[in-house]
């Protein structure tokens, strides 16, 4: 097996020439073979991205309350990474994403989208840039479908594009206390928007400070072997392990959609509000003409917004969809609802897609679901200091 790949003060742990099978269920994450192992009676699985991962430990209520309020550990060996290397791959991958990665330096990491010709959105993740490669980070049910949409488009180009092998996992961590926790353990934190290479409880990991608007958070790639070792040394720190429940609710409360649950390969970019991943200073890219038609003549009909939900609060089925209507006409639907209880804010929210004039006309004509009111919010709940 071939040593970590190091670069000054980012790096990542992969052995991408390594093709053996891991040492775990292909279906479940490896931090939740491990956690399988050691609660087998008493710990809930559930299928999401892509991989069995824990459905809950203490409660839900418990959970998202350490990660809004305290520090709260979650399994993201759902996540899958995508390597490209070669002279070419500034160049090519700048050519197929949304994201600007010419631009960018290494220990930067930046939020993209995948599109196709007519701009229909293929797929979503994180591009990590490297020294010597790129690494487009997304989850296991995207993984293998973007794989083949980008390698369509590699001809004469001087680049290798492989999914990494299972040697390397993540975990995160999230709230106003999840920093001190991680220097605690002996990290150097990255800025905003960077990564770098460190070291927790003696275990060389590499940490990503990710995007969220509700609270800080980082995402730690760790040797899937060191990854039960490190989660125990985060929890022995004070971290409170957390499901999938507790970050789907957090991810509702900030705002986040998700591929192929709110939004998918029927939508537009800017129907998504996702301008993070746009730039329109970059040059040409895959459905480049498409978003730059939309940005110069405004024409998208619908859009992404978050909701608060007045009324009763609706328990659709996975990806069940809640219609919603404006008068007798149906004008969109809710894609994912939450339930949100932390001090000072009890509320339910939702995502979902509505049509512009609904949006428009809502405090007049509101938007109704079976049960009540959706009422579109324009930022982020403000919850106070995280």
């Amino acid at each position: 097996m071939s040593q970590p790949i190091r670069i000054p003060d980012a790096a990542v742990l992969f052995t991408p020439e390594s093709k053996k099978t891991p040492p775990h269920d292909p279906g479940e994450t490896p931090l939740a073979s491990q956690l399988s192992t050691a609660n087998a009676s008493a710990l809930e699985l559930k299928m999401h991205r892509g991989a069995q991962t824990p459905l809950q430990f203490s409660g839900t209520t418990g959970e998202l309350r350490a990660l809004r309020e305290g520090a709260g550990i979650f399994d993201l060996g759902y996540r899958s990474f995508l390597r490209a290397t070669g002279k070419d791959r500034v160049r090519w991958l700048n050519g197929m994403i949304t994201q600007a990665v010419k631009s960018m330096t290494p220990g930067q990491v930046g939020y993209t989208l995948v599109l196709n010709p007519q701009g229909r959105i293929q797929g979503d993740g994180d591009v990590l840039c490297f020294d010597d490669y790129l690494v487009l980070e997304t989850d296991r049910a995207q993984s293998e479908r973007l794989l083949t949409h980008l390698r369509r488009y590699i001809i004469m180009d001087d680049v290798k594009l492989e999914e990494l092998d299972a040697s390397t996992t993540a975990i995160g961590i999230a709230g106003p206390d999840s920093g001190a926790i991680l220097q605690k353990l002996g990290a150097h934190l990255p800025e905003p928007g960077t990564f770098r290479a460190s070291a927790l409880a003696g275990i060389e990991v590499t940490l990503v400070h990710l995007w969220s608007p509700v609270v800080t958070k980082f995402e730690i790639h760790v040797p899937a072997q060191q990854v039960w070792g490190l989660w125990n040394a985060l929890a022995a720190a004070g971290a409170t392990p957390c499901g999938i429940t507790a970050t789907e609710n957090l991810r509702i409360l900030e705002g986040t959609p998700q591929y192929d649950v709110d939004f998918s390969d029927k939508h537009l970019p800017q129907e998504t509000n996702l301008d993070r991943a746009l730039n329109f200073t970059k040059g040409c890219y895959i459905g480049q003409e498409i978003v730059e038609r939309i940005r110069a003549r405004a024409t998208v009909h619908r859009s992404l917004r978050q909701f608060e939900l007045q009324g009763e609060a609706p328990n659709p089925g996975p990806g069940e969809k809640i219609e919603v209507r404006a008068g007798d006409a149906a004008v969109g639907e809710l894609t994912s609802v939450a339930r949100i209880d932390l001090a000072g804010f009890s509320k339910t929210l939702a995502l979902g897609v509505a049509r512009i004039e609904a949006l428009e006309k809502s405090a007049t004509e509101p938007i109704r679901y079976e049960g009540g009111v959706a009422v579109p919010l324009t930022a982020t709940p403000v919850l106070g200091t995280a």
